[in-house]
C-alpha cells in the first residue's frame, strides 16, 4: 500500500521587518539565534564578537576568519531579511562611525581589523573614487519636483535659516556663503556661544529653515526642526535616510548617499546638492528682477 507522503517541516521564514540599526540587528540575532542552523549560528556569534572586522574587513576575509564560506554570510544575511550582505554590513559600519567619533581611534580600528596601512596616494585615490561615484548618482536619486519644491520656499522666504551641527556644519555654513552672494539673505544658526535657542528664536513666519543631519543626527538639528515646525515654518531637510527623525517634520526632504571609505564619510554631495539649490535660486531671483523691469518699462515707456 503506498504510503502518504511526508510533510514538510514549515521553512523558516525572514522577518518581516528588516532591522535599521546595528542595535536592532543586535537584538534580531540574539531573539533568532536558536532557530539557526549551526554554521549560521557560527557566523553569527563571530560577527557579533568581532564587529570591527565586519564593518571593515571584505566578505572574503571575514568568511575565512569566522571559518565558514562567503555563501554563509550572504545566507545568514538573506535570512535575517536583508538581500545581501552589504546590506546588513553597513549596520556595522554605522556603528563604528557612530561609536568611533574620533579620527584617530578610527583610523586604528581600520588598521586593526584589515591588517592595512594604506599610503596616501592609495587613499586619495580611493576617495576619489568612491566620491565620483556618488556624483554620478546625485542627480537620479534628486527628485525633480522636490527641487522645485524646495526654490519655492526659498524664494518666498524673506530670510533662511540654515542649520547643521558638527559633521554638517560644513555644509551649511557653505549654504549660507552660497546664499549671501545670490543676495538672498540667509542666517547661519551656529550655535556660537550656546546661543541655539535665541538664533531660532529670532526665526520669523515668513521665514525658511534649510536643516542638513546626517546619523547619529544632531539633537540640536531636530530641536530646531520641532521648534520651525510648531511656529508653521517651511522645513528643508538634507539628510541620509527617509527614516531620520528630521524627515517627519519637513516640508521638503532630501536624502544624501554619501561617499564611504573605511568608516570615513564624504560630504561631496551634499555640498554638491546646495551649491546646485543656491545657484538655481540665483537664476530664479535674476530671472524675476529683468521680468520686473521689463514691465516696468512697459508701463512707463
Amino acid at each position: 500500500m503506498q504510503q502518504p507522503p511526508q510533510k514538510q517541516p514549515p521553512q523558516k521564514q525572514p522577518p518581516q521587518k528588516q532591522p535599521q540599526s546595528y542595535r536592532e540587528l543586535e537584538a534580531l540575532m540574539s531573539t533568532e539565534y536558536a532557530t539557526l542552523s549551526k554554521r549560521l549560528q557560527q557566523t553569527a556569534r563571530f560577527m557579533l564578537d568581532h564587529p570591527q572586522e565586519v564593518a571593515l574587513a571584505t566578505v572574503a576575509k571575514i568568511a575565512e576568519q569566522a571559518d565558514v564560506t562567503p555563501s554563509t554570510l550572504i545566507r545568514l544575511a538573506n535570512s535575517l531579511g536583508f538581500k545581501g550582505f552589504s546590506e546588513m554590513q553597513q549596520l556595522f559600519r554605522s556603528r563604528l562611525v557612530d561609536e568611533l567619533p574620533n579620527y584617530t581611534e578610527r583610523i586604528r580600528a581600520v588598521r586593526s581589523a584589515t591588517g592595512e596601512t594604506p599610503d596616501s596616494t592609495q587613499l586619495l585615490w580611493e576617495f576619489a573614487d568612491a566620491n565620483r561615484a556618488v556624483l554620478e548618482q546625485l542627480p537620479s536619486r534628486i527628485d525633480p519636483e522636490s527641487l522645485e519644491k524646495a526654490l519655492d520656499i526659498f524664494e518666498k522666504a524673506h530670510a533662511i535659516h540654515v542649520m547643521g551641527a558638527r559633521r554638517s556644519f560644513v555644509v551649511a555654513s557653505y549654504m549660507t556663503y552660497a546664499l549671501a552672494h545670490v543676495d538672498k539673505p540667509a542666517l547661519l544658526v551656529s550655535g556660537l556661544g550656546g546661543m541655539y535657542r535665541e538664533q531660532l528664536r529670532a526665526m520669523s513666519q515668513h521665514d525658511a529653515l534649510l536643516t542638513i543631519s546626517f546619523s547619529p543626527y544632531a539633537e540640536e538639528s531636530q530641536r530646531a526642526c520641532e521648534g520651525a515646525k510648531q511656529r508653521g515654518l517651511p522645513i528643508i531637510v538634507i539628510t541620509d535616510s527617509h527614516l531620520s527623525p528630521l524627515a517627519s517634520f519637513a516640508d521638503v526632504v532630501f536624502v544624501v548617499n554619501e561617499a564611504e571609505v573605511k568608516s570615513f564619510r564624504g560630504l561631496t554631495a551634499s555640498l554638491c546638492l546646495t551649491q546646485a539649490l543656491a545657484i538655481s535660486l540665483g537664476m530664479r531671483q535674476d530671472k524675476a528682477r529683468e521680468k520686473a523691469i521689463q514691465q516696468d518699462q512697459q508701463r512707463n515707456p
